[in-house]
């Protein structure tokens, strides 16, 4: 992280981005960012290569990057090993991530929480640190090519730890502060903390949001209407990110199973509803694993295959088959986004300067494993509010 000079927040308007205004493409436009021209680059830290969506990115004016990252090195290293505690403030506090390979371990706000393939969490401008991620010991190129998954079985978890992550704008442009740097570190009490602070930008209903693949809001159910072709049948699940994104985006995961294989977890007491596909002010599809045909907007074809990204506007594409075995994520971006600001230059580098100096509140949790989350917005005078969401799955 960049050092800068720090400032007061009383009085240097930081509690909001103040930059431009975001606006999603519109247009009739379709962008293709193809696994044989990504780019993985050691961009933050040296264990995770990063190969972003670009082409997608720029055509949606910058305001929504998605990207793949595989963890390389091996954690013992001294220049790999846990990350401090910091946080990410995007636009909207919008940080999705979804498991598709390994094991990871996340400190996220004072709890202890141990994820593999198919989770999904909304990080929500909340302080975490990476704990620890699985590596394969495999080479290099042998590492990216292992193969991913949303579903979580043993073969899967052996290999690295590798995720998509999405974010509202691009990370270099909004503040990332450090909060409480490696070296300051107190592994019996940091970890146990629980921090609140004012610069998250979230929209009402907005929070930390964690599903696990095998809950039962995370089972798969068959698509009855026959809108995608396959020879197998087509199941969707929503990972259920719309309401805790603030109603920013919506998520979904089309798939199916392998021939002769029940590999997906269903439910067989509901079906998947097919208007999930009609939201979206742009959508963006990611293939995983398998294949997946699109048909746009003159009726020509065109196949993505594992690792393809492809951007498009509300109606420039339909998703009308997918193959074998195929697990295709679906994003679909919201026209709340653009009622969201970027940060300007200057409001990045003071937040990241005053670093630890942001958090308002701080509480101690008894067990790492147990406790509902402190609310980042404390009621006035407030000290120890300890009311929380009461879905389950929220926890900070």
């Amino acid at each position: 992280m960049n050092v800068h000079a720090a400032g007061d927040l009383k009085f240097t308007g930081l509690t909001r981005p103040n930059g431009t205004p975001l606006r999603l493409n519109d247009q009739d436009f379709v962008a293709i960012d193809r696994d044989k021209n990504a780019k993985f680059e050691a961009t933050y830290r040296p264990q995770a290569l990063y190969n972003r969506a670009d082409e997608g990115f720029h055509a949606n004016n910058e305001t929504f990057l998605l990207h793949e990252v595989a963890t390389n090195l091996p954690i013992y290293r001294p220049d790999t090993g846990p990350t401090d505690f910091h946080l990410h403030l995007p636009p909207g506090g919008f940080q999705l991530v979804l498991v598709t390979s390994g094991a990871f371990t996340f400190d996220y706000d004072g709890r202890f929480y141990s994820v593999g393939p198919g989770a999904v969490m909304l990080q929500s401008a909340i302080v975490h640190r990476q704990l620890f991620y699985t590596w394969s010991g495999l080479s290099t190129e042998e590492n990216l090519k292992t193969p991913q998954t949303v579903v979580p079985d043993p073969i899967s978890m052996g290999y690295s730890g590798k995720f998509l992550e999405a974010f509202i704008t691009d990370p270099t442009t909004f503040p990332n502060p450090t909060i409480v740097g490696p070296s300051q570190i107190n592994e019996a009490e940091t970890p146990r903390v629980a921090w609140s602070h004012p610069l998250h930008d979230r929209p009402a209903d907005a929070g930390f949001w964690l599903q696990d693949p095998l809950a039962l809001d995370a089972l798969f159910k068959p698509l009855t209407d026959g809108s995608v072709k396959s020879a197998m049948p087509v199941h969707v699940r929503d990972i259920g990110i719309e309401v805790p994104s603030g109603h920013l985006v919506t998520g979904h995961i089309i798939a199916t199973d392998p021939p002769g294989q029940s590999l997906l977890p269903k439910s067989t007491s509901a079906t998947a509803d097919g208007t999930s596909f009609a939201k979206g002010e742009v959508v963006i599809y990611r293939v995983i694993r398998g294949t997946a045909e699109f048909e746009n907007k003159s009726g020509a074809t065109f196949e993505l295959s594992a690792g393809d990204v492809v951007t498009a506007g509300k109606s420039s594409i339909n998703l009308i088959g997918v193959g074998e075995n195929t697990q295709v994520l679906r994003l679909g971006l919201l026209k709340g986004m653009n009622d969201l600001r970027s940060w300007t230059a200057t409001q990045r580098d003071e937040i990241d300067g005053l670093a630890g100096q942001i958090i308002t509140h701080k509480d101690i949790r008894p067990l790492r494993t147990e406790g509902r989350p402190v609310p980042i917005r404390l009621a006035p005078k407030t000290t120890a509010r300890r009311s929380g969401p009461s879905r389950s799955h929220l926890a900070q």
